[in-house]
């Protein structure tokens, strides 16, 4: 069976100079699973690790009981859900239960209070624990909040490396301003999963919503990437920008061919990657520089292994009109890589001490989100320049805001790529 996976690629500039030297090319791969699939949903397995410390008391102890309630009523009997709560102390307040007895389960989650200091690791192991208590039949998902700093991050990361071997992807999400930012995006990556900043407790309903609908959008699973390159044409840089910006790296597996898994794909979204090439000097004419490869199970439907593939063709001229034509969408997301590029340079220099080169990256970056049309997460980068300028340290809330914020500056409105 074919055709549950298309995958299509644009280059930023379909025209390059045949000049004597080197170029850079930005290739843009969409692997979307398509209409075939669309009605296609696995049973989910969840389990939400709910901090309930001291200091989660009041509004977001009671919208995290509304949050997971919320959530339990996007579950139907085939899904099942746990729920770990911890302080210092870790509790299964459910353990793992098919979703059928909803009001039993509500009440449960009803009586969760806040008490005591905070503990992650031990947390997130029993909630493994609850997961694989079911056969690996389902998406298999883990959301984690916390509004707080915690003991024993080095455990923290054994566990989230834990996760990611059992596929078992962590949604890290934190509340508030003080909690260690740099650690749960370390456990989302070490897990294959996502981590995300909620500024206001009413938001976390959302969040926990979105969980769990991205989890029953996901059919795909098991999807790599491979890149097989002529001679001459070799991998800079392979970029997620949809979901979320990140760079994914590549790994060798013969001497032009590259390898990126990519995991799970959900339906209405997939992923989007932004590839750079550095591309050898050629005569006047089109060229197959390479071909990209998807190659995916989908468990729902009993297929393994089947493939999608799209050919990458490249024209070098002369011809001055033709070399100026570009790509609008896709070098727009050039630009929103390379602000996100800048910001993370931005905190890498405040973290060697280097205020000065950290606040002109900041201000350069700044620029590129205003001519994208990013104006209030431009507004926020700016206070924090000035912030540098002042006092040389970046508000947490800021910090925390830059981080998040620049990789989710590509969104689905930005492609509009023709179809084939």
């Amino acid at each position: 069976m074919a055709g549950e996976v298309d995958l299509r690629a644009a280059l930023a500039r379909p025209f390059v100079a045949a000049t004597n030297t080197a170029q850079v090319a930005y290739l843009l791969l969409e692997i979307q699973p398509t209409q075939q699939v669309a009605q296609v949903r696995m049973p989910v397995n969840v389990s939400f690790v709910l901090d309930r410390s001291g200091s989660m008391r009041g509004e977001k102890i009671d919208r995290v009981r509304r949050a997971a309630t919320t959530a339990l009523d996007l579950l139907d009997a085939q899904d099942t859900v746990s729920i770990v709560i911890f302080d210092h102390r870790t509790e299964v307040l459910i353990p793992s239960t098919s979703v059928q007895n909803r009001p039993e389960l509500q009440a449960k989650i009803s009586r969760i209070r806040d008490a005591g200091g905070t503990r992650i690791a031990p947390a997130v192991e029993r909630a493994l624990r609850e997961i694989e208590k079911v056969g690996d039949t389902g998406i298999r998902r883990m959301l984690l909040l916390t509004d707080g700093q915690t003991e024993h991050e080095k455990e923290c990361l054994l566990r989230a490396e834990d996760a990611g071997q059992r596929g078992v992807p962590i949604t890290a999400l934190g509340v508030g301003s003080d909690w260690n930012e740099d650690l749960l995006i370390d456990m989302a990556n070490r897990s294959g999963g996502t981590a995300d900043y909620i500024a206001q407790p009413d938001k976390i309903t959302d969040y926990f919503q979105n969980t769990v609908q991205r989890a029953q959008a996901t059919v795909v699973r098991n999807t790599s990437l491979i890149l097989r390159l002529v001679q001459g044409v070799t991998p800079r840089a392979v970029w997620q920008v949809i979901p979320l910006i990140d760079n994914l790296g590549y790994r060798p597996i013969s001497d032009r061919d590259v390898s990126v898994p990519l995991g799970e794909l959900e339906t209405g979204q997939g992923r989007t990657l932004l590839i750079e090439l550095l591309v050898d000097p050629r005569p006047a004419g089109q060229y197959r520089v390479g071909q990209a490869e998807a190659v995916y199970d989908i468990p729902a439907l009993g297929l393994a292994q089947e493939k999608a593939r799209v050919d990458v063709l490249l024209t070098f001229t002369g011809d001055p009109a033709q070399l100026n034509q570009v790509n609008p969408p896709v070098m727009n997301i050039v630009e929103k890589i390379s602000a996100f590029k800048l910001q993370t340079r931005a905190l890498q220099d405040l973290q060697t001490g280097d205020v000065g080169n950290a606040t002109q990256k900041l201000k350069s970056a700044v620029t590129r989100l205003l001519n994208q049309g990013e104006v209030e997460l431009a507004e926020t980068m700016q206070q924090e320049v000035e912030n540098l300028e002042k006092s040389g340290k970046l508000s947490s809330e800021g910090q925390k805001t830059i981080k998040f914020g620049t990789r989710k500056t590509v969104r689905l409105s930005d492609l509009d790529l023709p179809k084939e």
